[in-house]
């Protein structure tokens, strides 16, 4: 627990070798870890264990050896500057299968109370173990058989050690130290946020336009958060559940948090996301069927489907699907607010970046 970060980083100098071969075994490029000398303030500045423990957190984050055959890592999919979300509407595993749905946003969330588009589960240190044993992801089907993979690579023992007081590599530490660096991902340095905190001149009056109709006019902070504060769906206004049918199609093709209660009445519905960074995060939906913020609009406008499990707050008081009918100028306004809630901090912040540097 006492080792210097100092030997941590000449240790991790090492050259590694990375396969983009699907047994593994022939180097494709070379990278070396290049850490700081004393580990970034993740948390607290005196939670030094803490900070440790995230620092290896980042690296398994960003190792391709967490996969099956060393080609795809956690960042593969999320990607920092795109607010840790995916550009692709499905992202390619280890053998370039496509997953079932769009990758969500990572940012936040430790707010969060349940975890995928589904809420299929509920535990952070969990959810860092499912894509790592998906066989489309990252191929791992035995976890068990992950820490001796890591521990013939030459970095592990020393962060390992700095993280936990000894260099024992578990698949119970690897879980709890990638978890802790994804609760160190935190969004909130954006011109909205700016403000919220007081800041009355860190939105343009177009901002302030498209606040005011996406706060009123349109209620969409019904969903995404009552009184002013855009992060998460389905907690503000007084709203319960955080599963919501939007009314994408008539046929549930995919029957998202249905699949996982069997409840008939929860077909269709899926997790309403975060807004943090949402203009880096196309393609949208849980299909990532919308391509812009002007289709997601378009959609909200005029095209809600009547769907059996339909929110309620997308109908008109006759029970039909809601139009808004939304004008150009004001989804100009609404695209433009939502651009505020961009944080170039977290996209550019270095203690959040890739580890592995290429030589």
């Amino acid at each position: 627990m006492k080792k210097s970060i100092a030997i941590l980083s000449f240790v991790a100098l090492v050259v590694v070798a990375y396969s983009c071969k699907k047994n593994g075994s022939t180097p494709a490029k070379t990278a070396y870890l290049d850490l700081p000398a004393t580990p970034y303030p993740y948390f607290d500045s005196f939670n030094v264990n803490m900070n440790r423990m995230a620092t290896l957190g980042r690296v398994l984050f960003y190792d391709g050896h967490l996969s099956l055959n060393n080609t795809i890592s956690c960042a593969s999919c999320h990607k920092q500057a795109l607010g840790f979300a995916d550009n692709a509407a499905l992202s390619a595993g280890f053998e370039g299968k496509l997953t079932k749905r769009n990758t969500p946003t990572i940012a936040d969330v430790r707010m969060k109370q349940t975890f995928f588009w589904d809420g299929r589960e509920n535990n952070i240190e969990n959810l860092t173990i499912r894509p790592i044993t998906s066989h489309v992801e990252m191929g791992i089907s035995d976890p068990t058989t992950l820490p001796q993979k890591l521990a013939a690579l030459p970095y592990y023992s020393s962060l390992f050690a700095d993280a936990f007081g000894d260099g024992e590599i578990t698949t119970e530490r690897i879980s709890t130290a990638v978890a802790a660096f994804m609760n160190a991902i935190s969004s909130g340095q954006s011109r909205l946020d700016m403000f919220q905190s007081g800041n009355t001149g860190a939105l343009t009056a177009q901002e302030l336009q498209g606040k005011s109709l996406f706060d009123t006019k349109y209620d969409c902070g019904s969903c995404h958060n009552g009184g002013g504060v855009i992060v998460f769906g389905g907690y503000g206004g007084g709203r319960g559940s955080i599963f919501l049918d939007i009314g994408l199609e008539n046929t549930y093709n995919d029957k998202g948090h249905g699949v996982i209660t069997g409840r008939a009445a929860d077909n269709g519905t899926f997790t309403v996301p975060n807004l943090h960074n949402v203009a880096l995060t196309a393609p949208y939906m849980h299909d990532g069927r919308y391509k812009t913020l002007s289709e997601v609009i378009d959609h909200y406008s005029h095209g809600i489907i009547k769907t059996p499990n339909l929110d309620p707050i997308l109908t008109d008081g006759a029970g039909h699907a809601r139009r808004m009918n939304i004008t150009d100028e004001e989804k100009q306004a609404i695209i433009a607010f939502l651009n505020s809630l961009t944080d170039h901090h977290l996209i550019t912040d270095p203690k959040f970046s890739n580890p592995f540097k290429s030589r």
